[in-house]
């Protein structure tokens, strides 16, 4: 396994709880002291089906957030979408039910080594995991904003909680269903003018990600962004994983969303070769 991945472990993990928060759910799963090597940015690869199931590949999640508990033990919290066959079985488990999860696994967000300025960006329940990356720019004393978006309403996850992490929050919705009609890029441009934002930090989906980094290419503002690619091993074996990007050195190179990612510098990405034969 890479060195990027040498805290993780094949855990038998228990579920929790499983709560339904709008249209998505809310696992939290006991996976002890494997907390404590789980960052912001982290995923964990869940094997889904049961025992008789044809789906032999794990399913990849972000880790929403960790936290350690003296009864229940370390645990994380993941956002699933019951979208298909793997996460609408992970989406059925019930309290004690127990998951054959690898975790921690991938890079992680940096953190700013002082305190700066920063923007969270997150579409729909792709931003489930910048809860837990806003508690930890709190602690560094980064002041953080926080824009929400989605095509309606019920695709926002969770802006009460949102606005209790955050500085300000801002939510847009295509339809105009919750906060402001438009996009969740449209004032990034204006935002990055008047306040200065040093990092803009961003989880969601590839097109989202893609216009982030239109408006912070060739700017002194450092866009991390983690990549939403299929994974189908986890672990850097199967290559399918893989993302042009382009290297200091002019060099162009097919990197793992699973090992080099999924937290990515935004600018090193060639956006528009994406899924592209090379």
């Amino acid at each position: 396994m890479s060195a990027i991945n040498r805290n993780a472990q094949q855990i038998a993990a228990a579920v929790v709880s499983n709560k339904r928060v709008g249209q998505y759910h809310q696992l939290i799963v006991n996976i002890g002291d494997a907390a404590n090597h789980c960052k912001p940015g982290n995923f964990v690869a869940i094997n889904v089906g049961g025992d008789t199931s044809r789906m032999v590949l794990r399913r990849a999640f972000a880790i929403s957030r960790v936290s350690a508990n003296s009864i229940s033990g370390g645990t994380m919290e993941l956002i699933v979408a019951p979208y298909g066959q793997g996460s609408s079985w992970l989406c059925s488990q019930n309290e004690g039910a127990m998951l054959d999860v690898v975790v921690p696994l991938g890079t992680a967000f940096g953190i700013p080594t002082e305190p700066v300025q920063v923007l969270l960006v997150g579409g729909g329940y792709g931003s489930a995991p910048l809860f837990g990356l806003a508690e930890v720019l709190n602690a560094r004393g980064c002041r953080v904003d926080m824009l929400l978006g989605a095509s309606t309403a019920s695709k926002i996850y969770a802006p009460m909680e949102g606005k209790r992490s955050v500085n300000s929050l801002r939510i847009y919705t295509e339809d105009g269903s919750m906060g402001q009609a438009g996009r969740v890029t449209d004032p990034i441009k204006a935002l990055i003018d008047d306040m200065n934002i040093a990092v803009i930090y961003s989880c969601g989906p590839m097109a989202m990600l893609s216009a982030i980094d239109s408006l912070t290419r060739g700017t002194d503002v450092i866009h991390q962004c983690a990549v939403e690619e299929s994974m189908a091993c986890g672990i850097g074996i199967c290559m399918t994983c893989v993302l042009p990007t382009m290297g200091s050195d002019g060099v162009i190179s097919m990197l793992r969303s699973c090992i080099d990612g999924p937290v990515m510098d935004g600018e090193t990405v060639l956006w528009d070769k994406v899924g592209k034969a090379l």
